[in-house]
């Protein structure tokens, strides 16, 4: 029997056997929600190299937003990047999105007669037009095969990280290479973001921003949370998660009236999405006018969402095309 492989195998042989001598991370205390932490590692102290790059980059992820929602809300502002596209994510939930995502992986375009190694090689070709540098390839990323530790480590970036949804904490594994990564002190808060985001005149600042609130319950700042929806088994779905262990089994929940959503409620959901991107479409200008020249921006999602289609609602734990579908536009402004 013939086995195929569709990656290079001396390749993954040198991947390998570089992650297995790679040095030991020490992990510090869980920081607090609001709290920027640096990553600790032994590599921490070895001096970076002088700047190879000439953008900075702006990678911002709006948690959960549809693509059919972003272009209901018909943003200005945000076209002024470029073209919008459909595009796929590669994941149904949020961390291990947003790992794919510092893999240096965006959404995919689906390509069709193509086999992923080749679409893998143009898509990282984007990053010399994205970070301003030369001779940026997939192999540019072995052995760590992560965007921010290549960024900082080759290309003498500032790397930071301000994220919202704390299942993407600076506790988490992601927390690597960044000079600064912070778990917001509100979920729903994207203004406040921008007015922590500072740019060296020295060196390029690579941003990833997880902006919260596209994500469910599709919130405002200025709403309070008496304002915002409740839906039985998600409003604080991991701080309750074992509520319902006893004895190392599960109870059963009673069914009742509103056990389980209905369409009207999930229209409603959908429209407070809409309104979510209406809303950072008015961020953004005020993020376009703080950016420096020579910044590159990146929106994407990092999946998308169900709203009553088929019995779904929501993410993660579904396979339809909705939660997959996502927006993505990037381009430099000046």
């Amino acid at each position: 029997m013939t086995t195929i492989h569709f990656y290079n195998c001396g390749l993954m042989k040198n991947i390998l056997e570089r992650i297995w001598k790679r040095p030991e991370v020490e992990a510090g205390p869980p920081p607090a929600r609001g709290v920027s932490a640096p990553v600790q590692s032994a590599q921490q102290e070895a001096p970076l190299p002088p700047p190879q790059a000439r953008n900075n980059y702006l990678l911002i992820i709006l948690d959960s937003c549809r693509y059919d929602a972003l272009m209901a809300a018909a943003p200005r502002t945000l076209r002024r990047l470029g073209e919008i596209e459909c595009r796929w994510s590669y994941a149904s939930w949020t961390a291990p999105s947003h790992f794919n995502l510092l893999m240096g992986l965006l959404p995919h375009s689906s390509p069709q007669n193509v086999y992923a190694s080749e679409y893998y090689k143009r898509d990282f070709l984007k990053y010399q037009e994205r970070l301003g540098a030369d001779q940026v390839e997939f192999k540019s990323l072995v052995p760590q095969l992560f965007l921010p530790t290549f960024l900082k480590r080759k290309l003498g970036y500032q790397t930071h990280a301000m994220v919202s949804l704390p299942v993407l904490n600076p506790a988490t594994i992601l927390n690597k290479d960044f000079d600064s990564f912070t778990l917001m002190p509100k979920h729903n808060d994207m203004m406040a973001m921008l007015e922590r985001m500072t740019f060296s005149p020295d060196r390029p600042s690579f941003y990833l921003l997880n902006v919260g609130e596209t994500h469910y319950p599709y919130a405002l700042p200025d709403e309070t949370e008496e304002q915002w929806p409740k839906i039985h088994g998600v409003h604080g779905v991991f701080k309750h998660l074992d509520d319902l262990v006893v004895g190392g089994k599960l109870k059963e929940e009673e069914e009742g009236p509103g056990r389980f959503f209905d369409q009207e409620k999930m229209d409603l959901l959908r429209a407070r999405q809409v309104e979510a991107v209406r809303y950072l479409d008015g961020v953004f200008e005020q993020l376009f006018d703080k950016v420096p020249p020579n910044t590159y921006i990146t929106v994407t999602a990092d999946h998308g969402e169900l709203f009553g289609e088929e019995g779904y609602f929501g993410h993660g734990p579904i396979n339809h095309d909705k939660v997959y579908e996502v927006p993505f536009l990037e381009g430099k402004l000046r």
